[in-house]
């Protein structure tokens, strides 16, 4: 898939509040299909959407265990996006701290007219 497409669905899976608790869920450790939909008021079916989502955008495996298949979170694709939305970060933090350093010379000013 290419990287574009990956950040695609990325953002698209991580837009939905339902996909990003479960996210929360997978982070302290695998879990089944039962375990991730008992907090939730929907269906198994439901929720097994939301995880195909999941699993499609590269955000969460399925493994195998005699009869379980348990999900997992797979880091790889949120650090490509934390990666992508990092770049943006440092831009604004630079401009940030030049807006602050100009406030700063324009206060400085301002107390050295003042009578």
């Amino acid at each position: 898939m290419h990287a574009t497409h990956r950040l695609d669905a990325t953002f698209a899976a991580l837009a939905d509040p339902t996909r990003r608790a479960i996210l929360a869920r997978l982070a302290s450790g695998q879990a089944s299909v039962t375990e991730l939909a008992h907090p939730f008021a929907m269906s198994q079916p439901a929720i097994s959407k939301h995880l195909k989502v999941l699993e499609r955008a590269g955000l969460i495996s399925r493994g195998r265990e005699a009869q379980r298949r348990p999900r997992r979170l797979e880091a790889k694709r949120l650090a490509e996006a934390t990666k992508w939305l990092d770049r943006y970060r440092r831009f604004w933090e630079g401009r940030y701290r030049r807006l602050d350093a100009l406030l700063e010379q324009l206060k400085t000013k301002e107390q050295k007219w003042e009578p």
